[in-house]
């Protein structure tokens, strides 16, 4: 593995993606009407990805012999963000008539704005980005689902915000807009489950819950995040870690959604800090166990009963490197056994070391971000320094993660290392 600061500028891990995605945390969404709260494009993102899993869940179950192709749709997932942070918050009837009158010339200064970045992506990145742009029969059914996940996601922030003022002047159009568009999409499953507004559509409320969440709790921080936000983030972190690795498809779908996923728990019992759960022995076994019954008793029978397993696996031990060796869960994997041997799709492969390093990477470009803003506390600074001991000179199957640290750390706060920001 190459040495020095070339190498660290040349993973996706570093640099413009990854800014991106902080971006999305600042861009407002609704902010031409009056709203209770701040609406950030990063959590609307979260939710849609985490109503597209319901969605085409729903789509693999009622046509088994025609499967989603789940590495399109977390895919379109992320194209669709990245197209939208370039072209940040516009009305959307003016982004669709700017999109019919100049769609490929947009969708062309996109890819311009973001060549460079979403080259350093391996496996093909790019240019099956490009295709999703621009070709119409590329990925058909995942767009479809993605859309009506977006459509739906985009309802739930507008149900509060009619609640709270259902006066203002046109909002019954806006209304009735997204209405006809949810409706459009009524022939997939999922859509009609979530709009019967039973489980399926409670499993989603508590999901979107999250956003409500602030990441930090004790600082003030710029860009804020919630834990929502933060899980889209991990999961994308965790992607551009698989596509360094190499992956097979089933480790990708599992790095992303076990990433989507690994906070889960915390709508049922909040966010408790690390400091916390170490600061008396067995306390993070303790909090552990009642996650898993809280998750057990309220989430899980949200969810038709054949999905929970899955829903279990991504988080009920969500940071331990497992695969499924002879039909049974094994835990103790190394990063370098899942990257050899059991680089298989039948080993159903998670790595959950890899998911636990981008958790606290986000975590730590969250301080970063915010100390070089200006905005810092005590609880930033400390996170800074225990994040940074814990992880100089650590490397896991070729990826630096000490050197990625060191990338992301303010100025000031690790003179011994250069500073490569």
């Amino acid at each position: 593995m190459p040495d020095g600061t070339s190498f660290i500028h040349e993973l996706p891990l570093t640099g413009g993606l990854v800014q991106r995605l902080y971006d999305c945390a600042s861009i407002q969404r609704w902010n031409d009407q009056v709203r209770p709260m701040e609406f950030t494009e990063l959590d609307k993102q979260a939710h849609k990805m985490i109503i597209a899993y319901v969605l085409a869940r729903f789509e693999d179950d009622d046509d088994p012999d025609n499967p989603i192709d789940w590495i399109k749709l977390l895919e379109g997932g992320i194209f669709e963000l990245l197209h939208r942070v370039i072209l940040t918050d516009i009305k959307p009837p003016v982004f669709h008539k700017m999109m019919e009158e100049k769609g490929d010339e947009l969708n062309r200064w996109v890819l311009d704005n973001l060549k460079h970045e979403i080259g350093k992506v391996k496996g093909g990145f790019a240019d099956r980005f490009e295709r999703y742009l621009f070709d119409e029969a590329y990925s058909r059914r995942e767009k479809r689902v993605l859309k009506a996940a977006h459509y739906l996601a985009t309802q739930w922030e507008f149900n509060i915000i009619y609640k709270v003022c259902p006066f203002v002047y046109g909002i019954e159009s806006i209304k009735g807009g997204i209405e006809d568009q949810i409706e459009d999409h009524y022939d997939l499953v999922g859509v009609q489950k979530i709009s019967l507004g039973r489980k399926t559509s409670g499993f989603v409320d508590l999901c979107g819950q999250l956003r409500f969440q602030r990441r930090w709790s004790q600082s003030y921080r710029v860009p804020e995040t919630s834990v929502l936000g933060h899980m889209l983030i991990v999961a994308f972190l965790s992607y551009l870690c698989m596509r360094e690795l190499d992956a097979c498809d089933r480790r990708v779908y599992n790095a992303f959604f076990g990433g989507l996923f690994h906070d889960l728990p915390e709508v049922l019992t909040r966010d408790i800090t690390s400091p916390v759960k170490n600061a008396v022995e067995g306390l993070e076994e303790i909090i552990k166990e009642y996650e898993r019954r809280q998750l057990e008793e309220k989430l899980l029978p949200l969810l038709p009963s054949h999905w929970r397993a899955e829903l279990v696996y991504f988080t009920g031990d969500e940071f331990a490197n497992r695969a499924v060796i002879d039909g049974k869960v094994r835990n103790d994997l190394t990063v370098e056994d899942l990257c050899g041997r059991y680089n298989t799709d039948g080993a159903n492969a998670v790595d959950g070391e890899t998911i636990r390093c981008c958790d606290h990477l986000a975590a730590f470009i969250e301080a970063s971000l915010s100390i070089q803003s200006g905005l810092t506390s005590r609880h930033l600074e400390e996170g800074i320094e225990r994040l940074l001991a814990q992880y100089r000179g650590r490397v896991t199957a070729g990826i630096p993660w000490g050197d990625l640290f060191n990338y992301y750390t303010p100025p000031g706060h690790q003179p011994e290392l250069p500073n490569l920001v």
